[in-house]
């Protein structure tokens, strides 16, 4: 009798076993659902890219998706088109700003090289004082462009005020960033890679951090919208 109620009870831990494994809410699926989810905002990222025109509204997009993805809130592919949709016009507008800033920032800096004087000593000094602002930026401008509703004039202004009042984020993802770049423009293999699976693995990266980042101004902004309220 011993033997037939030790065998129930390894038959019931092992079936408690396979019921915690095939459980959809364990560790394991999550993860994998996750890293699925990555993996096709990958794919939908370079779809809505392929005009480049859309590069913008596509990286905001990412972003936004991103930044619900990490509490599993709502369904990806809606958020992501819906962001699409709603942030394309002014994200666009900041894709070709920044765009012609960078082109002629680099444009300025290479001219100044190829003219081997003084003045192009200083036209590279200067180009490259300007850079950092519009870097760091760049950095959170799309971030800022998926989870607050602006004028894009100010979607650039507080991105650099992101920037500049979050230092140690901002090191940081620029860290990543440059690494990023660096490891495409020296590996070939890192270019398929990152087609594949890294550019959404950015977005996701990046959306963790812009959500952890914007978390206290958006609670600055209730609280001062509940004190205007009190005082109404």
């Amino acid at each position: 009798m011993p033997w037939h109620r030790a065998n129930t009870f390894r038959d019931c831990g092992r079936s408690a076993m396979w019921d915690r494994f095939f459980d959809l809410d364990n560790v394991v699926w999550r993860t994998i659902d996750k890293i699925g989810k990555i993996f096709l905002l990958n794919l939908l990222w370079l779809i809505c890219s392929l005009p480049v025109f859309t590069i913008g509204a596509s990286t905001t997009a990412l972003i936004y998706t991103s930044m619900k993805l990490s509490d599993n809130e709502g369904y990806w592919h809606q958020n992501f088109f819906s962001s699409f949709k709603e942030n394309f016009k002014q994200a666009t507008a900041l894709f070709f700003i920044y765009l012609a800033a960078g082109a002629f920032l680099a444009g300025d800096f290479l001219l100044g090289g190829r003219a081997g004087n003084s003045f192009g000593q200083l036209m590279q000094g200067v180009a490259a004082i300007l850079f950092v602002p519009y870097f760091l930026s760049l950095l959170y401008v799309f971030g800022v462009q998926a989870k607050f509703v602006n004028p894009v004039k100010a979607t650039i202004r507080y991105s650099f005020f992101v920037a500049m009042r979050n230092m140690k984020t901002t090191i940081q993802l620029a860290i990543l960033m440059i690494l990023f770049v660096w490891v495409n423009t020296t590996t070939l293999l890192a270019n398929f890679l990152t087609l594949i699976y890294g550019i959404g693995l950015m977005g996701y990266f990046f959306g963790m951090y812009y959500k952890h980042t914007f978390a206290k101004y958006i609670e600055a902004v209730e609280e001062g919208s509940a004190d205007e309220e009190q005082e109404r």
